[in-house]
């Protein structure tokens, strides 16, 4: 093999390993910070607002981003945070309404309980 091939085939493998981990780093970062919306680090609200983003649709998660909305100083952010809103309000605006005092399905659940905020409780 002639050494240029072997310093581009080089060069591309480092690419593709210094991506994988870029990737692997973001995700990390996003589980490890999800309930961190109201954080003072612009990264992991960040971060929770794809996490929030990535669950089903609740009317509390659209309320938690609501007040996010009017709390939340960076434009991006607020954009960001908006979308999720219409995206999940439409989703919402979709499903049956369910007979009074029946359970939801398991699927519709938060995955920390019954319980759909943030806190963990």
């Amino acid at each position: 093999m002639k050494k240029s091939t072997k310093v581009v085939l080089i060069t591309v493998l480092a690419a593709a390993v210094a991506g994988a981990a870029a990737v692997y780093l973001t995700r990390r970062q996003i589980r490890r910070h999800g309930r961190d919306l109201f954080s003072p680090r612009p990264f992991r609200r960040l971060a929770a607002l794809g996490h929030i983003g990535s669950e089903p649709a609740s009317v509390d998660s659209i309320r938690l981003l609501r007040d996010f909305l009017a709390w939340e100083p960076r434009r991006h952010l607020r954009a960001r945070a908006q979308g999720i809103i219409e995206r999940m309000t439409a989703e919402v605006g979709a499903r049956p309404i369910e007979a009074a005092g029946r359970r939801p399905d398991r699927e519709n659940l938060a995955p920390w309980g019954d319980r759909a905020d943030f806190r963990g409780r």
